[in-house]
């Protein structure tokens, strides 16, 4: 069923790692001289008072689109609670794989540059609270799941 609160954690999973499209990883670092602004679509750097992209990441772009369905297509997988509690845990994983190479490729970026608090964008927190939602989505599955088990041992 389309309307149960696992529904809701999915599509909240699908908008928090598609927000990754409009907020920045990291912003105002200063490598050069010149403050670069990193995104998962690419790094942006100031042209004559206008940011322009001077380095696209296109495979992380793909994926992180591609990464962003799965959720999507969880929500319609609901007449298997198994192969959606399945599908949930392998996002995790992707989620999380996926967050490790977003961090190893701003760091390439910015070298031996350090982020500190003042350059941390949105970005940064925006797969965590995505892995939140998976998270709590799974856990609903599984309870209902349960709760299904039970009935069924009533009849």
């Amino acid at each position: 069923m389309l309307q149960r609160i696992q529904s809701i954690y999915l599509l909240l999973s699908s908008l928090a790692f598609y927000a990754l499209f409009l907020f920045p990883l990291v912003h105002n670092v200063y490598v050069g001289a010149k403050p670069l602004t990193i995104s998962v679509t690419g790094v942006y750097q100031d042209v004559n008072g206008q940011m322009a992209l001077t380095q696209s990441f296109t495979l992380l772009t793909i994926v992180a689109a591609i990464v962003g369905l799965i959720p999507l297509i969880i929500i319609f997988l609901y007449k298997n609670r198994k192969r959606q509690i399945m599908l949930g845990y392998v996002t995790v994983l992707i989620i999380i794989a996926f967050s490790f190479w977003m961090t190893k490729t701003a760091e390439s970026v910015m070298g031996g540059i350090q982020i500190d608090t003042k350059t941390m964008g949105i970005g940064i927190f925006l797969s965590t609270i995505s892995l939140a939602f998976t998270l709590l989505a799974v856990r609903a599955i599984q309870r209902d799941q349960k709760l299904v088990k039970s009935a069924d041992r009533l009849r």
